[in-house]
């Protein structure tokens, strides 16, 4: 099976399910922070600048995941959470893990390009965008199950969490290296 851009929905999904609407700021500046880690890495190895083993890359995209989804097990409701810095610079370094592998796919698209610096830009903002609709997608999904059932929120994130969970352990086994 290809995972290419299931993983990354997949992680997209585990940042956002634990938020609402009144939580946009917090989960927009969370999902740019991973934007910010991944162009770093995509940019510097696209240039070349950094070079680490596929196979490596490959499977620490789903360990993010997999760790993210863990961490939302331990979901307290948003008022009652602490706002630390620690989830953005968590965001950033898997970021900088997923931007490896967005690296090969984008080097693919280049071919001989001379210069990347406009595809590089591109290939950024249309993925800032699709993750922008995929944020959307799950505060709408979110909140219309909230709204219509009687689930608890933290219910609803174990619930998706678990969902995700069993999502990313078929791509650690297949990615073991």
């Amino acid at each position: 099976m290809n995972w290419q851009a299931l993983d990354h929905i997949v992680f997209i999904l585990a940042i956002s399910c634990i938020f609402g609407w009144k939580d946009i700021k917090q989960l927009l500046w969370l999902v740019t922070a991973f934007t910010v880690g991944h162009s770093i890495t995509l940019a510097l190895a696209t240039l070349g600048s950094i070079s680490i083993d596929v196979a490596w890359i490959e499977f620490l995209i789903p360990c993010t995941i997999l760790i993210r989804a863990v961490q939302n097990l331990r979901f307290k409701e948003m008022k009652k959470r602490k706002t630390s810095a620690m989830p953005y610079f968590t965001v950033i370094f898997f970021g900088l893990i997923h931007g490896l592998g967005f690296s090969n796919y984008l080097q693919s698209l280049l071919g001989k390009e001379l210069s990347i610096t406009v595809p590089l830009f591109a290939f950024n903002i249309g993925l800032e965008l699709g993750q922008l609709i995929i944020v959307s997608l799950v505060l709408l999904l979110t909140s219309t199950i909230l709204y219509l059932t009687n689930v608890k929120r933290k219910h609803y994130v174990w619930v998706v969490s678990g969902i995700v969970i069993g999502l990313v352990l078929p791509m650690l086994i297949e990615r073991i290296p």
